[in-house]
Parts: structure tokens; C-alpha cells; sequence
């Protein structure tokens, strides 16, 4: 167990949610950053209006489980310890609860507020301009949900895994995250402030004690247990 960390990160967590709260430097961030890409999704720009529009489809979202997959994999492929498929099965298993348990927690926050795309009425919206479906509005948008499950990744990435997959999979957060952002289905709050907080104050108290670490343990010992292949007691 780490409390030291826990602490700098909930305090962290804690001082971003209190700057949304008191401060109005999100909404002014929020308002330029909307507008400055919504000034290019115009007929007049279609070669950004249909990359703007591919990154946005259910397909690059698959193409970007493709990317953590490989980071995922990579990181596996870096530890030499024995049992090593075991022992990732169980990160891969516990990151998924963990992030099942984070997306129903948020949906039952009380506060919510719909897009950019939804809240400004002269605002230009992608869906209008391109032949195929793209994601540009939420009604609920709060917090960022793709956000919030690439942080999760991350954080499993970091406490398990060697430091250049980590360092790569906290890039992908800003690169993966970003097409929501830019085509106006989340405000830039949703994401830096609302996932991020959740993030900092959730994920210690998973990562940072024994509880992550415990079912990764757990899930080696029963394949030991049963006596499967890959394990560092199986029998050749």
C-alpha cells in the first residue's frame, strides 16, 4: 500500500474539482476551444471536415481498441517473469471490472449538461456535412466517458506494466481523447477536469493498495491451482 500517493492523487483530483467549482477559467477554456475548431467544419474545408468525421465513427473507435490492444500486448510481451500470460490475464480482468464499476458510478452522477453542439445554436455540426455517421453531440456529455476509460487503462498500464508502454498509453489519452473535443460531442472539461478528477480520486484506492494487486494474485494462484499451461509450475 502506497498512502503517500493516494494522497498527492486525491489531493490532485480534489484541486481540479475545486478549480471547476470556484474558478471560471473551464468555461472560458471550454467556450475557446469550441469555437476555434468549429470554425473549420465548414463546406469549405472538406478535407478536415471528413478526417474530423472518420475519427469520430464507431470504426476508429474499434481501430483504437486495436492501439491499446497493441500497447497492452507489448507490455506483456516486456515482462520476463514466469507466468507472465497469468498474471496479465488477471490485470486485464481486473482493469475491466474496475472500469465497468467507474462507468456505472458516473452515469448515476447527479449533474450532467449536454455538448457544445447542443448548447450553442449557430454552432456548425459535422453530422450535416459528411455521407456517413460520425458522433458530433451528446446530451449528456459529462463526464468524458472515452476519457475516463483511457485513464483507467493508463493508470493499469503504469502500476503493472514497464514504463515506455505507460509513457505511450498516457499519450494516447490526449490523441484518442481529442476527437470528441474537436468536433464539439464533449466540452474540454468533460475530459481534463471531469475524467481526470474521477480518475486521480478513483484509481489510488484500486492501484495504490492491495486490491488490484490481490486479484492479479488471485487469478495466478487458481491457474496454478488447476494446474494449466503457463503457469511457472506447469510441467513441460
Amino acid at each position: 500500500m502506497n498512502p503517500a500517493r493516494i494522497i498527492y492523487c486525491n489531493l490532485a483530483g480534489l484541486v481540479l474539482f475545486a478549480s471547476w467549482l470556484w474558478l471560471s477559467v473551464w468555461s472560458l477554456l471550454d467556450d475557446h476551444v469550441f469555437w476555434f475548431f468549429n470554425q473549420f467544419i465548414t463546406s469549405e474545408h472538406p478535407i478536415w471536415v471528413n478526417v474530423l468525421g472518420a475519427v469520430n465513427t464507431r470504426y476508429f473507435d474499434a481501430a483504437s481498441l486495436v492501439m491499446l490492444l497493441g500497447i497492452f500486448v507489448w507490455a506483456i510481451s516486456l515482462d520476463v517473469r514466469p507466468g507472465r500470460l497469468w498474471r496479465w490475464l488477471g490485470v486485464g480482468l481486473t482493469m475491466l471490472i474496475t472500469a465497468g464499476l467507474l462507468a456505472v458510478a458516473t452515469n448515476r452522477l447527479p449533474y450532467g449538461h449536454p455538448s457544445p453542439t447542443l448548447s450553442f445554436e449557430h454552432a456548425h455540426l459535422l453530422s450535416d456535412l459528411v455521407s456517413f455517421d460520425t458522433k458530433d453531440a451528446a446530451k449528456n456529455s459529462f463526464p468524458g466517458d472515452h476519457g475516463l476509460m483511457l485513464m483507467v487503462f493508463t493508470g493499469f498500464i503504469l502500476r503493472f506494466g514497464d514504463r515506455r508502454p505507460a509513457i505511450l498509453s498516457a499519450i494516447m489519452v490526449a490523441v484518442l481523447s481529442a476527437p470528441r473535443v474537436m468536433v464539439g460531442a464533449h466540452w474540454l472539461q468533460d475530459v481534463y477536469m471531469g475524467s481526470l478528477s474521477i480518475a486521480l480520486i478513483a484509481l489510488p484506492w484500486i492501484l495504490c493498495t492491495p486490491i488490484a494487486p490481490r486479484c492479479v494474485k488471485g487469478i495466478e494462484h487458481l491457474a496454478r491451482h488447476l494446474h494449466l499451461p503457463g503457469t511457472c509450475y506447469a510441467k513441460g
